[in-house]
């Protein structure tokens, strides 16, 4: 056999298709990386300015010049409100003028992530050096002590993203991708669902009683966590039984080349470029990040939008699973329907 023709049978054209398609996904996996936390930048960061009247409204004004435009600032009535704000996650941060002496306050929530609250500090600090005054930092809603740079949620979310994915995978990998009757596809939705339940309190556990990185109800931590889980693995089997194997890839395209450094893990949201910080909120790990977060150090607030998002994502994948096997034929009809054809052929 000549050598073309060794090469043939080792490399099958759909073969050669397939690594045609994971050499894309290496190569966006790098560029949705690097392109989207290689120079974390902030902008637009919602921020409140707490100031006498007679001032306020140049303050505000000041800090939206600021070159680069960080910051969107708007006037907040007092100290309490900015503080109320930044709980309910309106805000990022605040300023909060002394009237009296020369050092102003600069509230920051580092449970939303460090990095981002410290950003915010030296912001304000370097803005107020030309009016000759100087800030102190007060956390109002700080990262535990076990919690690195606020990441522990993030890492918590894309732990349940992978195994919503992998365990999806397995199933379809295991007895076919595409789900052969309806009977099958209510199987694997129920499989998934189960894993979806252990999987959710078996990360909050590990994050909460045994590590001690996150605060918060462990219970609001495992009912995120099936979610998370739940509406991965069901997006991931609805993208296989529509496209097969390549479903995976999909997938993967979806929740780890999008979704991962979009979430505002590394870095929130306001310091990652426009795009990815569009695309963040809408996707799975983007959306599980946000609600970790706010179970974790704000009070449960502000969770109702991404946990919509979750639920989406999750109804979408087990509708579109459902339907397309009630398009395929029960088990055994497609061949008797064959035997059928064959039957009337030959009588013909």
């Amino acid at each position: 056999m000549t050598f073309a023709g060794e090469v043939k049978n080792a490399v099958t054209a759909r073969a050669a298709l397939l690594v045609i398609g994971v050499l894309g996904l290496q190569l966006l996996f790098i560029a949705s990386y690097v392109g989207a936390l290689h120079k974390p930048d902030p902008t637009d960061v919602p921020f409140g300015v707490v100031a006498p009247q007679q001032m306020s409204g140049q303050l505000v004004t000041g800090l939206g010049d600021l070159p680069g435009g960080p910051l969107d600032p708007r006037a907040v009535s007092d100290a309490a409100e900015a503080r109320r704000q930044i709980m309910n996650r309106d805000i990022d941060g605040a300023l909060v003028v002394s009237p009296t002496g020369a050092t102003d306050t600069v509230l920051v929530a580092s449970g939303g992530g460090t990095v981002l609250a410290d950003t915010l500090v030296k912001i304000i600090a370097k803005a107020e050096e030309p009016r000759q005054r100087t800030v102190r930092a007060v956390d109002v809603a700080p990262a535990s002590r076990e919690d690195f740079d606020g990441l522990s949620s993030f890492y918590l979310v894309v732990g349940w993203c992978v195994g919503g994915y992998l365990c999806a995978s397995i199933l379809a990998i295991s007895a076919g991708t595409r789900p052969a009757n309806r009977q099958r596809a209510a199987i694997r939705t129920g499989v998934m669902a189960l894993y979806s339940i252990a999987g959710g309190i078996g990360g909050a556990v590990i994050v909460g009683p045994v590590l001690g990185a996150l605060p918060g109800s462990v219970w609001a931590l495992s009912g995120l966590g099936a979610l998370v889980v739940f509406s991965v693995g069901m997006i991931t089997l609805a993208l296989e039984a529509l496209t097969g194997i390549v479903g995976i890839g999909l997938a993967v395209l979806i929740i780890v080349i999008a979704g991962n450094p979009s979430a505002g893990g590394a870095f929130p949201l306001p310091m990652l470029p426009d795009f990815w910080r569009a695309i963040g909120p809408a996707l799975p790990p983007g959306a599980g990040t946000w609600v970790a977060r706010s179970i974790a150090y704000f009070k449960g607030n502000a969770v109702t939008g991404p946990l919509l998002v979750l639920s989406a994502w999750a109804v979408a994948g087990t509708v579109v699973t459902l339907l397309l096997s009630m398009r395929r034929r029960p088990d055994g009809a497609e061949e008797a329907a064959a035997a059928a054809a064959a039957g009337g052929s030959s009588l013909a």
